[in-house]
């Protein structure tokens, strides 16, 4: 792709078969087909695409399926971090090599790194790939948050060949400060599905990286938002942030986003890789299911 990366870009999730033991390719096709065909600009393969869940050789194969699935049609972006640099480096060069418009890296979450230790992790990855990386400041899942610092010295050091994806708290104000830290020159895609994405955008956001079970509303959102009608994106935001407050673990937004893509014919299984539970019962499936409907009626409400 030539184009700029930004706009909508869905996380996909990974499908498997009923006992959770292989990946389902044909489903992974129609959900590409899915994505795509309801307005996504690209595909992301992230965190509640279970790649924590996968063998090195499932990462592979599942980064070259989504390079080839995506290709002439939109961007695709590959998680390649690692908990450590050399594994890193080597996702992101097989990213590369599959043909991702980007790769993006969490940093490692099982050893408190320094500052200069992740501006090593993270040049590392820049500087062996020649497409741009995604710094994932995904502190609500692993780790702690990155320091604006950081992530300023990092755009200092490489320009727009990084850019970022910030998902510590408070959101917008952390958006703001790597904004004025960068000279307003940082690329910044919101990550918190959809949650803030308005806000992020009123500071300077230039696209949102959410799962891809709800990429119509996600889509009609960020039109609305770029056209000016702030009147439709409040509507639109509003059932869509209700429904994102339901998915608080890593876990939850898997289950929730599984579920809707089984009930909307996009998967025909919602199996997960254990262990894991069941963190969907009765009452909240019964709630996901109004806030899906009042999502409709908002993203119709034309």
């Amino acid at each position: 792709m030539s184009a700029a990366l930004g706009g909508v870009l869905a996380v996909f999730q990974t499908p498997f078969t009923a006992d959770g033991g292989t990946i389902d390719r044909s489903a992974m096709e129609t959900q590409f087909d899915w994505l795509f065909a309801n307005g996504a600009d690209g595909v992301v393969f992230g965190m509640v695409s279970e790649v924590l869940r996968l063998s090195s050789e499932e990462r592979d194969d599942v980064a070259r399926l989504a390079c080839k699935l995506a290709g002439g049609r939109g961007h695709c972006v590959i998680s390649v971090g690692a908990e450590s640099t050399v594994v890193a480096v080597r996702h992101a060069k097989h990213a590369a090599a599959c043909g991702a418009t980007a790769v993006m890296a969490t940093p490692p979450a099982l050893f408190p790194a320094s500052d200069e230790q992740l501006f090593g992790y993270f040049g590392a990855i820049v500087e062996a790939v020649e497409v741009p990386l995604v710094v994932q400041d995904a502190s609500g899942y692993v780790g702690t948050s990155l320091s604006i610092s950081l992530q300023s010295r990092l755009h200092a050091q490489y320009g727009d060949r990084v850019m970022f994806k910030p998902e510590a708290p408070p959101i917008g104000p952390r958006v703001t400060a790597l904004l004025d830290a960068t000279g307003g020159k940082a690329r910044i895609f919101e990550g918190t599905g959809g949650l803030y994405l308005i806000d992020s955008f009123r500071r300077g956001a230039v696209g949102t990286m959410p799962a891809g079970e709800t990429v119509w509303a996600q889509a009609a959102l960020w039109r609305a938002l770029c056209d000016g009608d702030f009147d439709r994106a409040y509507r639109i935001a509003g059932p869509l942030a209700l429904l994102v407050s339901q998915q608080t673990s890593l876990d939850l937004f898997v289950a929730v986003e599984k579920r809707l893509l089984v009930q909307q014919g996009v998967f025909p299984s919602d199996a997960m890789r254990g262990p894991t539970g069941d963190p969907v019962d009765a009452q909240m499936a019964e709630e996901l299911n109004r806030l899906i409907e009042l999502l409709r009626r908002a993203v119709d409400d034309v």
